[in-house]
């Protein structure tokens, strides 16, 4: 078999992915010396792209595999299936105007009071198709336009149909562009305090994102590729569901033991073992991180010795299993 061609990002999301591929059982080396760095698996040959580009390659089937952020397989149209949502790496994609705007005022509003001046609408993004769809989604914009295409503007070209509304490639400091040369922007942020601090205000989120894993849909019809591709997907999403659960030990009487699984289903399927005092037992299992608090009065009183361990991964192998018999039936 071929190696699996697997693009991960540089940029914003280099460290935190480096971080999720440490818990998976990955190793990466050399990241800081070279765009192909190594990895503890010979059938797995990692690139380091830029997130932006990610979505194009893997359409393309350049690479087979990658990770990038959820807004730039939307912004790059890109033919790709996304295999798991990897939970890390979230931002929202965000409209911010200058806060001169009055508050309350809709998007479909402010537009309209800029075109009621004579004036261009203009917006400052590197998310030009996105920003493309917003505007055309706004009422305003839908009854003036129809469905005419707003103008991008690049050092490079000009494209649509409607100057009126000029949509202006970014290459950073986004927030720096309103008011003198763009009426709002449309740009990421985790907490808007860099909005906040450019004296912008944030009257609309568009879409929230996050780190993705997604897939060339040629190279899922590989049957060794999608082989080895769906035991990457396990080890990944072992680390998702890792996170959000934890494993419990807890000793209890026997004469406890139904009570205490009857009163708590969050319970499910224990590990039951004798202790050595043959009247009690130990339970361990794992269970989400959110019921433990729930769970908490009711283990007091029925059980003792409460031991916590937050697992670095759960792997659901019988999920993935089916996840491989429904792709290949599908096919």
């Amino acid at each position: 078999m071929d190696k699996i061609k697997f693009a991960i990002p540089k940029g914003s999301l280099e460290k935190a992915t480096a971080e999720f591929f440490s818990k998976s059982g990955f190793k990466i080396g050399g990241t800081e010396r070279t765009y192909r760095p190594s990895i503890n698996d010979p059938q797995i040959e990692l690139k380091v792209l830029r997130p932006q580009e990610i979505p194009v390659f893997v359409s393309e089937g350049l690479q087979d595999i990658g990770i990038t952020g959820e807004d730039w397989v939307k912004e790059n149209r890109a033919d790709v299936e996304i295999l798991q949502n990897l939970e890390y790496g979230k931002i929202r994609l965000v409209i911010a105007v200058p806060k001169s705007v009055p508050e309350n005022t809709t998007m479909s509003e402010y537009m309209e009071s800029i075109w009621n001046q004579g004036k261009n609408f203009r917006v400052s993004t590197e998310y030009l198709n996105i920003a493309s769809e917003y505007l055309k989604s706004q009422p305003s914009y839908k009854k003036r336009f129809g469905k005419a295409d707003p103008m991008f503007v690049t050092p490079w070209w000009r494209k649509g149909d409607n100057a009126r509304a000029k949509i202006f490639l970014s290459f950073g400091a986004t927030e720096a562009k309103p008011p003198e040369d763009s009426d709002c922007i449309m740009d990421v942020t985790e907490t808007g305090s860099t909005i906040e601090a450019n004296n912008l205000r944030i009257i609309e989120t568009v879409m929230q994102s996050a780190a993705v894993l997604i897939a060339n849909k040629k190279a899922l019809e590989d049957p060794e590729k999608q082989e080895k591709i769906y035991d990457i997907v396990a080890l990944l999403k072992g680390v998702v569901d890792g996170s959000k659960r934890i494993h419990i030990f807890v000793n209890v009487k026997k004469a406890n033991l139904q009570k205490l699984l009857t009163e708590l289903p969050a319970l499910k399927n224990p590990t039951i073992s004798p202790l050595a005092d043959d009247t009690w037992v130990s339970v361990n299992t794992v269970i989400e991180k959110d019921c433990l608090i729930g769970l908490l009065p009711k283990i007091r009183k029925l059980a003792q010795g409460l031991v916590v361990y937050e697992p670095r991964q759960v792997l659901a192998l019988d999920e993935m299993a089916r996840r491989k018999e429904g792709k290949c039936q599908t096919d």
